[in-house]
């Protein structure tokens, strides 16, 4: 029996951090489904947000990446502006600005070929081992991400892309994050407020 509730807890725990392929602890799911739906009811399920809301925060962590692939690379600059609690989430809002070249921002961030969205960026919490991934607005296979849309997002030299998502919040002992971006890379230790 006590076997039993060791690999039970273990297999949660793993679950609920992502490590498991194709899980996530019913709880984390229900939590981040119940705290995300009245924000995304007014979200279309056939096409996400363009933009983030208007924010005016300065620049708390930066990164330059080299972006691209076939031969064709551009360089972007991601600028982190806010990374804000709102009672049990947290809003993170960025631009992405073209440096040199073409930036492909079109579907590098999200979680398919097809998928137009930043629903693969996440949040890691490195005290507690957690990942956090971008809400939804429910828990079936029409769920769309609470988060920014990025069709036809090709951006030209000196261009910039504003681009939000939303996740459940780390626990408020947790100040700080990191911030993971396909094709874009991570940015750690950025401040939490």
């Amino acid at each position: 029996m006590r076997k039993t509730i060791a690999l039970t807890g273990a297999a949660v725990v793993l679950s609920g951090c992502g490590m498991l392929p194709g899980a996530q602890s019913r709880t984390a799911a229900q939590e981040t489904a119940a705290t995300t739906a009245p924000a995304a009811a007014t979200t279309s399920s056939a096409s996400p947000p363009q933009s983030a809301p208007p924010q005016q925060d300065e620049v708390i962590a930066t990164r330059e990446a080299k972006v691209g692939s076939g031969g064709q690379h551009g360089k972007a600059r991601v600028d982190i502006t806010a990374l804000k609690r709102q009672g049990r989430t947290v809003t993170l809002n960025w631009t992405i600005t073209a440096t040199d070249g073409k930036v492909n921002v079109h579907n590098g961030l999200g979680t398919g070929t097809l998928d137009y969205t930043v629903a693969n960026v996440s949040l890691i919490d490195p005290v507690n081992a957690k990942r956090y991934r971008v809400a939804r607005n429910g828990t079936g296979p029409d769920a769309t991400c609470v988060c920014s849309g990025t069709q036809g997002q090709f951006l030209e030299n000196g261009q910039a892309s504003t681009l939000y998502a939303v996740f459940a919040a780390p626990p408020p002992e947790v100040t700080k994050v990191n911030v993971e971006m396909p094709m874009l890379g991570v940015l750690t230790d950025v401040p939490l407020s």
